[in-house]
């Protein structure tokens, strides 16, 4: 056989080849756009939970009650402290930590733990 023969008969063969293997990537294309479509779905879902969670964090806060008897740790203007916050440091006094280090985990200052514990009778 002469050489062009056999180079035309593999471009051929190879052509046709060509047609039967476009069609694995279109099914990763496939695959890979249902992936991102899942994706953008669970995202929006998680956006939505969190929008939820922070409208429910935002209708509990309220002031802290103040011990009214102690005017040694009242400040003139009180920020409000979370609910949160206090079921908090009292979980963390209850475990023994310190007034300084639930202070630190809290970000509130020794004296705003300090008023928190004696309003709610911890600490006398």
């Amino acid at each position: 056989m002469d050489i062009p023969i056999i180079l035309l008969i593999i471009g051929l063969i190879s052509i046709v080849a060509s047609f039967f293997a476009g069609n694995f990537s279109n099914k990763y294309a496939e695959d890979l756009e249902k992936v991102s479509i899942s994706l953008h779905e669970e995202t929006n879902s998680l956006k939505k939970r969190v929008k939820v969670v922070e409208e429910e964090l935002m209708i509990g806060t309220r002031p802290t009650p103040l011990a009214s008897k102690s005017k040694t740790f009242a400040k003139p203007k009180a920020k409000p402290i979370h609910d949160i916050i206090i079921n908090q440091i009292l979980s963390l006094h209850s475990q023994g930590y310190s007034v300084n280090e639930i202070a630190k985990r809290a970000s509130l200052s020794t004296e705003d733990i300090i008023t928190v514990l004696r309003s709610k009778g911890v600490m006398v």
